[in-house]
């Protein structure tokens, strides 16, 4: 079967292999580059001379790029589909990487950084896109769990992983590899993966745009999109990235002993995507609300988050793996919308939500940086007392989301949400 021409759904065994892995490997990756930064940050402040706010800056340059890309991402998807988007800009975040491993100075960095955010942005979405076209609707939440898991997984591989690798291997070596993988999983999404196009041709690109305006006059888009994107803006900018130096500087841990605190949460991450999603699944085959569900883990996220802004030690490694478990109840935001919009919106629908999280991430990743520099350095990292301040800006930046969200739950059910008809 020709990669570009339309196929019938395969066997369910080809389907995973033809299908559904290879875009798993794409948002593999991407989180692999999106984390990484947790346990290489502080390599990389130390060999260019990097501030907070630098550090904070480039890693959120990644995801800057990724949000700011994602509404003209949404169009190109719903019009050349997600095997092609998805295999092309994989390209770029190779020469990304590239880039970024043969940088001399922060620029070159920061700039090598943005094209690894704008190479990856499609991962997810594409993920996503995928599912809507070859599986059926009841089985689009554990999908999406799924696809979040390996993205779990991909944070796994650069915690304890990495950290041992950095000790044999020079980073730049170990970006070599990444570059490798990188190119292979675009391979094999152009010239492996079969077509399938939605039911329909795709619409005029006028028409895209109304229906894209159409989503920004939704009132109930809009609630979900905040709560996902202050969410995400707590839970993500930390993941990868402050929470690793939190725990040098305010725990007290070493490298190795961070390394295995990052593998729990990232444990934690992948079992908090599957758990949702199949509560979620089971939820909307009853024809039940996953609001509930969506706000309720959120509330109980940032419950979990309180102790470590307050800087408290004991049972730190659980905190803040229950804050991670809890803060991907958030990612139902993408549930929900696949089942309120049509198929042929689901690219358009993904992205402007994936537009909130990634911004988000991006402000809060460089305001903690900001922040954080106010305090002059330690011997060994960040002041400690500067952590209450900037993971406190979090923190109230998520409980703000979490409670306009519920104030409008009437607003959410009166648009369909509780139906589960979306």
């Amino acid at each position: 079967m020709a990669a570009d021409s339309p196929a019938a759904v395969p066997p369910r065994v080809n389907l995973l292999l033809r299908v559904c892995l290879p875009f798993l490997a794409g948002y593999f990756l991407s989180y692999v580059y999106r984390a990484v930064n947790a346990v290489l940050g502080p390599q990389l402040a130390t060999e260019f001379a990097l501030s907070p706010a630098d550090l904070g800056l480039l890693t959120g340059a990644y995801f800057f790029a990724f949000g700011l890309f994602q509404v003209p991402l949404g169009l190109l998807l719903d019009r050349y589909g997600p095997r092609r988007m998805d295999a092309l800009l994989l390209l770029l975040a190779a020469a990304g990487a590239g880039l970024f491993i043969t940088a001399q100075s922060f620029p070159g960095l920061l700039v090598g950084r943005t094209l690894i955010g704008l190479g990856v942005s499609a991962a997810l979405m594409a993920c996503f896109q995928a599912f809507v076209l070859w599986y059926p609707a009841e089985r689009i939440g554990i999908m999406i769990a799924i696809a979040y898991a390996a993205g779990g997984f991909g944070a796994m591989a650069v915690s304890v992983p990495l950290e041992l690798a950095l000790r044999s291997f020079e980073w730049r070596s170990i970006f070599m590899l990444f570059i490798g993988v990188t190119l292979l999983v675009s391979a094999v999404l152009y010239f492996v993966v079969p077509e399938r196009k939605a039911a329909t041709d795709p619409e005029p690109f006028g028409a895209q745009l109304r229906g894209l305006a159409g989503v920004g006059r939704d009132p109930a888009f809009w609630r979900i999109a905040v709560a996902i994107g202050t969410s995400q803006c707590a839970a993500v900018s930390t993941f990868t990235l402050w929470m690793g130096t939190w725990m040098r500087d305010v725990a007290g841990f070493s490298a190795s002993e961070v390394a295995q605190a990052m593998m729990a949460a990232s444990l934690a991450i992948v079992l908090g995507y599957l758990f949702f999603g199949r509560i979620a699944d089971s939820l909307a085959r009853r024809g039940r609300s996953v609001l509930g569900l969506f706000a309720g883990g959120v509330a109980v996220s940032s419950l979990a988050f309180l102790p470590i802004v307050l800087g408290v030690k004991t049972g730190s490694v659980l905190a803040w793996s229950v804050f991670t478990f809890c803060a991907t109840a958030a990612t139902l935001a993408h549930s929900i919308a696949s089942r309120r919009y049509p198929v042929r919106m689901a690219g358009r629908v993904n992205t402007a939500l994936n537009t909130f999280t990634f911004l988000g991430i991006f402000l809060g990743q460089w305001t903690v940086g900001i922040i954080l520099a106010r305090w002059p350095s330690t011997a060994t990292g960040y002041a400690p007392e500067g952590y209450l301040y900037g993971m406190g800006v979090l923190w109230l930046v998520q409980a703000a989301g979490l409670a306009w969200l519920w104030s409008g739950r009437r607003l959410l059910d009166q648009a369909g949400f509780r139906q589960g008809n979306l």
